[in-house]
């Protein structure tokens, strides 16, 4: 919606030029796109798979315990050696809202590992944990 303002060709021109506008939020849209995948990259762990799954979205109120392949401990992200696993647990959840704990364990973690874990959170008195898998897909040989 432009306005000439005078009688003569060539006045003055009070539209907006928004093609500017435009190309500074596609850039920032694109941006936004690359760099949103890399924010939410955690601990890579290879989850097993399992048929009867039921789908629960992650969450920044849940705190997600990690066991590596190599039998490494994460706490939200954080490495924590096997010494200081339970005080981290323990200050994790304390920023928390929900007392969840969600352990997501690598197919080829030690499970011995993986079961010393589940015994010391139930000693700590958590009893209200999670074992993260992937669905199985329909379909797929073996099953």
């Amino acid at each position: 919606m432009g306005m000439d303002v005078g009688k003569q060709s060539g006045g003055l021109n009070s539209q907006i030029n928004v093609t500017p506008l435009a190309d500074v939020m596609l850039v920032l849209l694109i941006i936004v796109m690359l760099i949103a995948p890399l924010l939410q990259a955690g601990v890579i762990v290879a989850l097993p798979e399992a048929a009867n799954t039921v789908e629960k979205p992650d969450q920044d109120t849940q705190t997600v315990l990690h066991v590596d392949s190599s039998g490494r401990f994460f706490v939200d992200n954080i490495p924590t050696d096997e010494n200081n696993l339970m005080s981290a647990v323990q200050r994790a959840l304390d920023r928390k809202f929900e007392r969840i704990v969600l352990i997501k364990a690598d197919q080829q973690a030690p499970y011995s590992e993986v079961m010393e874990v589940l015994d010391r959170l139930q000693r700590a008195g958590i009893e209200d944990i999670g074992l993260v898998t992937e669905r199985k897909l329909r379909g797929a040989a073996g099953g």
